[in-house]
């Protein structure tokens, strides 16, 4: 959110540019410090005579030849092909930060058996798939293996670094010849850790967002690192290492032989180096033999304090590895249905006359939406859980009328609190002692959005649940239960506070902000979730919206890309930022379509939201100071464009819903890159600006301004892909180039899958509940078509507690179309109906038959398209929560 009103009041604060994201490059002596070692002999020895081996784990001191300080390796062999390294102090001189509440329960061991051990290290069965794990005793070094190969390397390079607690002796051994400012430094001193990773036959690896960049991460070699370091930034850069609002510190590392991925489970200000080079392997113990030349990617992690807590994830597929992420953090929360459709916002809309108004221009223009929002300016003076008297007098009102419509709000509620002795929220913290403390032990204070602000300490499970207690209906004055929640603000945003975020020495208990500073925004969504969860009892799912973000955020909603700008860039960017966001477990992301700041082009208006029909968080926001962006202000010609494209996405809700299902139970993105599913094809290895939905939805935006045409690459050998607007059909392996006009939403189906679409947009998800579905079926040469039709009630817990949902599994082969129950054991019933079956890539059929399991069969009418072999079935009226059979003859 833009800062111009608080600037003018108040006047420029030093932070108020992205260059002060480079501030802190000339004041970080933790990364000067690490960035200085350079690659050679690792000062650390394994001391093999302290090994002990249980059933759980293995244990072995590592000693610093240098100082003489030692330190604990804990060995862990996970289920489900990870392995799990710590490093801590023996003895520090007091405990050291271990991240709690990410993970999701404490990971699941199997045993690690010695196969072999003398005075050079030891080795060590993974288990299947002949895994070894080889300790090398002088210099310290862990290699996992495959057989023969080396899949992934720890302190080949001899790049860990531990620094340990000390009692302040001598300022100048802290200085340590750079000049710092003393925010940086607890009083026991620098603590900063670091360690390397080699990855041999490895030249592409993704994820550690959110960075404004390419999907495939570049070589910081001469350059910045990739910071990780929660903030609040103006106008962020693009093609940038630099931080931004979020930060999961989760690497995957792809070839054309595996996927594996890494974890560094670390809360601190966090960097990653990434290089590449060509490296030979040599002998090592018995099990390398010989020497061979590969390409490899070095990655080396630092962050400023905490411990060494990694989880190695083996892979060997895509799919494997997002399921071993979601194991140990949990999947995306599934949403409720009205969630994936369209979002209006803008900051700010004005009254509740203008939210009448607005919504009405809706209606008039035959627009579907499903959530208008309200910025900060709906508050009473920036106070949250309020509403401005004047404006907005009659909140219930207001959400009555969206209501009867089958329309919902979300609001914003931002986690700094107005410092003010007449506001309750303030009054029940302060006397609660909730508030984060100032080094000194008073509450902690900063300005923001409502001047002077506290900040809540939500890494206090009692503040969260306090928290959590504040949305329930009679608390929140004015809320209903079509009423959701929007977190802002929460990295968190310290408007006079060093790179306008909190101090590092603030207290969260007895842990500094230094610690765990990138775990804030998680725990306000968390306790934001848990409080909307709650006013219903438990029944409801929630939707909260959050900026801020770490690993696991996915359990509790959606994210957005922050404040982005009215620019053809920030349109391409934010493909490549979902499609990271997705890789590492955040499927609900998206951005701000038509940019945040500045005013965009019609042209640019109408590709952004051909674009954002198509990514999983569809919503369009302004900044204040912006010319009001309705959809029907820009003409009629663009109130056209523009409504089919939000058409678009609402006749595919089905196939998103079906979508969301899936990431919620197995982890498995729902915007993906296309090597994900052609993980061989080295052509899709380094793509962003295109993907894939699910397997069977390939999109290629147009981002181009006046664009006439693009390519897209078809992928996989043998394969199919159909126009979803032509149903022209094309061979896969190729490069495509498609002639586009405004009007052009390159979309293509693949050949053997089966889509569930709504033909009949109405107003809201929510009043096409119960309308019938349309099957579209891409036929292949290659394999049968499958596809699913997954419905529940679209907004409660019921699918999960109660196994009140359907899930179909459809299929084409041998010319028959059926549909079969997948969950038995579930029960539910939809007034839903199978209306028309479109069938792509079809022969004519002399008769097509309808049977269901009462023995009935009914002939069905149906029309054949020969000039583009699209055969279509009108009305077979069957239940879609039954079994059928439709046999073409």
């Amino acid at each position: 959110m833009h800062r111009d009103t608080v600037t003018r009041s108040r006047g420029p604060l030093s932070c108020y540019s992205s260059a002060a994201n480079m501030f802190i490059r000339v004041c970080v002596c933790a990364l000067r410090r690490q960035r200085a070692l350079k690659p050679g002999q690792s000062p650390y020895r394994a001391l093999l005579e302290t090994l002990e081996l249980t059933n759980t784990k293995l244990t072995l001191q590592l000693i610093n030849d240098n100082n003489k300080v030692r330190l604990l390796l804990e060995l862990y062999r996970l289920q489900g092909n990870m392995t799990r390294v710590k490093i801590n102090e023996l003895k520090p001189l007091k405990p050291r930060f271990e991240v709690p509440d990410v993970l999701i329960n404490d990971p699941p061991t199997e045993p690690l058996s010695l196969l072999s051990q003398d005075e050079n290290g030891v080795v060590l069965s993974l288990g299947a798939d002949s895994q070894w794990l080889i300790v090398s005793a002088k210099p310290f070094r862990l290699d996992i293996m495959e057989g023969r190969e080396v899949l992934l390397s720890l302190n080949s390079r001899g790049l860990l670094a531990f620094e340990h607690l000390r009692i302040r002796k001598d300022t100048a051994e802290w200085v340590l010849n750079v000049v710092c400012p003393g925010w940086l430094f607890s009083p026991t001193g620098p603590s900063s850790i670091s360690l390397d990773f080699s990855l041999p036959g490895v030249e592409h690896v993704y994820g550690i967002p959110e960075h404004a960049d390419s999907l495939k991460l570049k070589t910081t070699d001469g350059g910045d690192p990739y910071r990780l370091f929660n903030l609040d930034v103006f106008q962020y850069e693009l093609f940038n290492p630099m931080a931004l609002y979020g930060a999961i510190p989760v690497m995957l590392s792809h070839s054309a032989q595996r996927t594996m991925g890494i974890f560094w489970l670390n809360a601190a200000e966090t960097w990653v180096d990434i290089s590449s080079n060509t490296t030979v392997f040599g002998q090592m113990l018995d099990y390398v033999q010989g020497s061979s030349e590969t390409p490899q990617t070095d990655v080396r992690w630092i962050s400023e304090s905490g411990i060494i807590d990694v989880f190695i994830m083996l892979g060997p597929t895509p799919t494997d590895v997002f399921s071993q992420y979601a194991s140990l953090t949990g999947t995306q929360a599934f949403p409720p249905l009205s969630a994936l459709a369209y979002h209006q916002c803008r900051w700010n809309y004005n009254d509740q006359e203008d939210v009448a108004a607005v919504d009405q221009g809706f209606d008039e223009h035959d627009i579907p939406y499903d959530f208008i929002w309200l910025d900060i300016e709906h508050t009473d003076g920036k106070r949250y859980f309020t509403w401005d008297p004047h404006k907005f007098p009659q909140p219930k009102d207001m959400l009555q009328g969206l209501m009867d419509k089958r329309r919902k709000m979300v609001t914003i509620v931002d986690p700094h609190i107005k410092v003010d002795s007449s506001y309750k929220i303030h009054n029940e913290i302060r006397s609660k002692g909730f508030y984060v403390k100032n080094k000194d032990g008073g509450d902690y204070e900063g300005w923001c959005w409502p001047g002077n602000s506290g900040y809540p300490d939500f890494t206090n499970p009692e503040m969260r649940a306090w928290w959590a207690s504040m949305f329930a209906y009679d608390q929140y004055a004015g809320s209903m239960e079509n009423m959701y929640t929007w977190n802002d603000m929460n990295e968190p945003s310290v408007f006079n506070g060093p790179e306008v975020t909190m101090h590092k020495d603030a207290l969260h208990g007895n842990w500094e902000n230094r610690d765990l500073h990138n775990l804030y925004g998680l725990y306000v969504q968390m306790a934001t979730a848990e409080g909307l969860i709650e006013r219903s009892g438990g029944v409801e799912r929630p939707f909260v919206l959050t900026r801020a973000f770490f690993a696991g955020s996915q359990r509790y909603g959606a994210v957005w890309t922050g404040d982005n700008t009215a620019e053809w860039e920030h349109l391409k960017i934010s493909i490549p930022m979902c499609l990271s966001l997705g890789l590492v477990g955040v499927s609900f992301c998206g951005a701000d379509v038509g940019g945040f700041f500045k005013s965009p082009s019609t042209e640019l208006l109408v590709r952004w939201y051909q674009t954002g029909a198509y990514q999983p968080f569809f919503r369009a926001h302004a900044h204040l100071d912006t010319p009001r962006r309705e959809p029907w202000l820009f003409g009629p010609e663009n109130t056209a464009l523009i409504r089919e494209a939000v058409r678009q996405r609402y006749a595919l809700l089905p196939y998103w819903y079906q979508l969301f299902y899936h990431a919620h139970h197995s982890g498995q993105p729902v915007m993906r890159p296309l090597w994900v599913e052609y993980p061989q094809d080295t052509a899709t290895f380094s793509m962003d600006d295109q993907f894939l939905l699910g397997r069977d939805l390939l999109v290629h935006p147009v981002t181009e301004e006046g664009g006439r045409g693009v390519t897209a690459y078809l992928p996989g050998k043998g394969e199919v892909w159909f126009d979803v607007h032509t149903f022209q059909k094309h061979n896969g392996a190729q490069n495509l180039y498609i002639p586009v006009t405004i009007s052009s939403i390159p979309v293509f189906q693949r050949g053997g899958s089966i889509i569930p679409r709504k033909a009949r947009v109405r107003r809201s998800s929510s009043c096409m509940e119960h309308d019938p579905y349309t099957l579209f079926v891409a036929l292949s040469p290659k394999r049968f078509a499958q596809g699913e039709l997954y419905i529940d009630d679209g907004h409660t817990f019921n699918f999960d507690k109660q196994k009140q949902f359907i899930h179909r599994r459809l299929s084409f082969a041998n010319k028959a179309l059926s549909s079969r129950n997948l969950a038995p054991g579930s029960q539910f019933i939809t007034p839903s109906w199978i209306e028309k079956i479109v069938i792509l890539g079809a022969s004519k059929p002399s008769k097509a038959t309808l049977k269901t399991p009462d023995g009935k069969e009914n002939l069905l009418e149906f029309e054949f398209d020969a000039s583009m072999s699209v055969l279509t079935l009108r009305k077979p009226g069957v239940n879609a929560g039954v079994d059928w059979t439709v046999v073409l003859q």
